[in-house]
């Protein structure tokens, strides 16, 4: 996705397509006059991929303002001053959020990081 969203000139075709010499001549010559070529098959698995469950797209826009500053590194009360709401209040979206994105309690894993890194991974 982000050689698509690059803009540059690219080609992706699969190994089937590379076997058809006229497909693949033809493919370059769209790239070297600087269109994009993306296999069918590949554009359609990347369109399936976006579709799947995205639990970021569960969240509230008010969760999503806490999970962003959450990001940034700041602490409940320092989330709480910044959207002028309590620190509970913060306590009890980032407890949202945590079910939401499905980041059960472990000893092994500190939920915020991981749903911050969710969340830094999804932009």
């Amino acid at each position: 996705m982000d050689l698509l969203g690059s803009g540059e000139r690219s080609g992706y075709l699969l190994k089937s397509r590379v076997m058809d010499v006229d497909d693949f001549v033809e493919t370059l010559d769209r790239i070297v006059k600087g269109a994009s070529v993306i296999d069918p098959a590949l554009v359609q698995e990347l369109v399936a991929a976006r579709r799947v469950d995205d639990p970021l797209e569960d969240l509230s826009p008010r969760e999503g303002e806490v999970l962003a500053l959450m990001a940034e590194g700041r602490s409940n009360a320092g989330i709480g001053r910044a959207l002028s709401v309590t620190e509970g209040t913060i306590e009890k979206h980032v407890h949202s959020i945590l079910v939401i994105l499905r980041l059960p309690e472990t000893e092994d894993d500190h939920r915020r990081v991981l749903a911050v890194v969710a969340y830094l991974d999804a932009r």
